[in-house]
C-alpha cells in the first residue's frame, strides 16, 4: 500500500458522515420510532501488498442466518467486548484466524443499520498481504480477496432488487468474478468508496 493510499483512507475515515442503512434505497419504508438495535462490529481488512485487496468471506451454507452470502468477518458485541472494534477483532480471529496483533486499525465508518436489527460499526484496518486465512468451516465456507481499487470505484456498483417479506427491496451490488457482493456488505463498501472520492479532492 502506498503512503498516499494509506493517508487517503485515514482522511476518509475522519470525515463527517451520517449512518447508512439497508433502507437507504427504500425511502418508502417507515421504521418504528424507539426501535432497539443490537450492536455489532465488522472488520474491513485491507492488505498492504503491491495491489491492495479487501478480505471478505463467503458464509457457510449451513448457517441459519444469511447462508452463503458474502460478508465481512465480524459479529455482535458480546458482554466481554469493550466495544464494536473489539468485537470485530475477536470475530475475525474466530472466523478466519486473523490474529489481532496483525491488525492495524485505521478508524471506523458511521454505523450501518441492517434489516435484521443490528447497528453495525465497520472497522477499517490494515493487515499483512501474506496473511494466511484459517477459516472456521462451521461459519465460513471461503475466504477471498477483491482488489481495493475495484471496490473504490462508484461506477462498479449497481442497484438491483428482489422481493423480501412481500415487499420489493432495492440494494447495492458490486460483483467480482463469481462473487455476488450485495446488501449490507456492498452498502458499507459503497460508503467507503464515496468517502475516498471526497478524500482525493
Amino acid at each position: 500500500m502506498t503512503p498516499d493510499l494509506h493517508a487517503q483512507l485515514e482522511k476518509a475515515l475522519l470525515g463527517e458522515g451520517k449512518p447508512s442503512s439497508d433502507y437507504d434505497l427504500n425511502p418508502n419504508v417507515v421504521l418504528p420510532a424507539g426501535r432497539t438495535l443490537r450492536s455489532a462490529g465488522v472488520l474491513v481488512p485491507v492488505t498492504v501488498g503491491p495491489v491492495p485487496q479487501v478480505v471478505l468471506t463467503k458464509r457457510s451454507s449451513a448457517l441459519k442466518h444469511h447462508p452463503g452470502q458474502v460478508a465481512f468477518p465480524g459479529g455482535k458485541v458480546e458482554d466481554t467486548d469493550a466495544d464494536e472494534t473489539h468485537a470485530a477483532l475477536r470475530e475475525a480471529e474466530e472466523e478466519i484466524g486473523l490474529s489481532p496483533e496483525l491488525v492495524t486499525v485505521l478508524g471506523t465508518l458511521p454505523s450501518h443499520e441492517t434489516v435484521t436489527g443490528f447497528s453495525v460499526t465497520p472497522v477499517v484496518s490494515i493487515v499483512p498481504s501474506d496473511f494466511v486465512a484459517r477459516p472456521d468451516k462451521s461459519e465460513v465456507a471461503e475466504v477471498f480477496s477483491v482488489p481495493l481499487e475495484h471496490l473504490l470505484r462508484p461506477e462498479n456498483y449497481s442497484v438491483q432488487s428482489r422481493r423480501w417479506r412481500g415487499e420489493r427491496r432495492f440494494f447495492f451490488t458490486v460483483p467480482w468474478g463469481p462473487y455476488y457482493i450485495w446488501g449490507a456488505t456492498a452498502r458499507i463498501l459503497r460508503a467507503l468508496a464515496d468517502r475516498m472520492v471526497d478524500a482525493k479532492t
